[in-house]
């Protein structure tokens, strides 16, 4: 992190960051597909890291941010931390019981629960062809899971039970978006990031404290790993996420977060052999088809 880089977040297009951060997010299962380690302690450090490579970066631009910080946007970060580190533990563990593309598939089911909500929460409107774009794109999504549910790709040892824990990442994720939608409106983005980051890692400690899980003894290649968590889908990922926040609607920024199924499947594909079948793929055009929709939806306001 430099401050050339900040300062190129700062100024770039919304839907170009948005796109970015889709990106890395995409590598985040294959990482956690090549881990050994178990799924809770990949996620703390992932989280972990990225505080830590962010922090000096916050405290060197904008120190006295943190002071103005009111309890009001203190505990909303906090509670987008605590949603964060539930999205992590859940969908870590869930890769371990299914396949990346159903995994990473149903975790983006959360523009259903965004949908539901802003216009509650945060007076967003959401317009029909809003609504159609999200629409199609978890009907890709349902289309992309049958694929699991019908035998016809990639099973993993206990489907559904690894299937539950991805829709509960999907409703962690849901409160995660709505949140930053809300604070990040009033908030700068590194105070904001690190408030969140912070309350996850020690959130996810928690969880490691109660499962006895141990914190050390990895071999280096799992470092390089955690490591590679917290720069791609964490800084990359995550914090650019954050940043889009501020300029699109919750609706927008959750759909376009279905792209990433589609990124991680065709990755799982080439690293790691997981050869999706016609349906899955079907269901990915029919994602972005959904993602493409909504953009321009948003652009033309409807």
């Amino acid at each position: 992190m430099s401050r050339s880089f900040v300062d190129r977040i700062d100024s770039a297009p919304p839907l170009a960051g948005l796109s970015v951060a889709v990106l890395a997010v995409s590598t985040s299962a294959i990482l956690i597909r090549w881990s050994a380690a178990p799924s809770i302690v990949a996620a703390f450090y992932r989280v972990l890291f990225t505080t830590l490579l962010l922090a000096p970066v916050a405290i060197w631009r904008q120190p006295s941010a943190f002071a103005r910080l009111s309890w009001r946007d203190a505990g909303g970060a906090a509670l987008a931390g605590v949603a964060l580190a539930i999205h992590f533990a859940a969908w870590f563990e869930s890769l371990a019981w299914t396949s990346v593309a159903a995994s990473v598939t149903l975790v983006q089911a959360q523009p259903l629960f965004v949908a539901f909500a802003a216009p509650l929460l945060l007076d967003e409107r959401v317009g029909p062809r809003t609504v159609a774009g999200i629409a199609l794109a978890v009907a890709g999504i349902a289309v992309m899971s049958a694929a699991d549910l019908l035998g016809a790709g990639v099973l993993g040892p206990n489907p559904l039970y690894g299937n539950a824990l991805a829709l509960l990442g999907a409703l962690a994720m849901a409160g995660y978006v709505l949140a930053g939608r809300s604070i990040r409106q009033r908030l700068p983005l590194l105070p904001y990031v690190i408030v969140v980051y912070t309350v996850a890692a020690a959130t996810l400690l928690v969880i490691l404290g109660v499962q006895r899980v141990p914190l050390l003894a990895y071999p280096p290649a799992e470092w390089v790993l955690f490591f590679a968590m917290a720069v791609g889908p964490g800084v990359f990922g995550h914090t650019v996420l954050n940043w889009a926040l501020a300029h699109l609607e919750s609706s927008v920024v959750s759909v376009s977060l279905l792209g990433e199924p589609v990124g991680s499947t065709l990755l799982a594909l080439v690293l790691l052999g997981e050869i999706p079948g016609i349906v899955t793929a079907l269901g990915g055009v029919v994602v972005l088809s959904g993602i493409v929709l909504t953009a321009r939806a948003r652009q033309q306001g409807a």
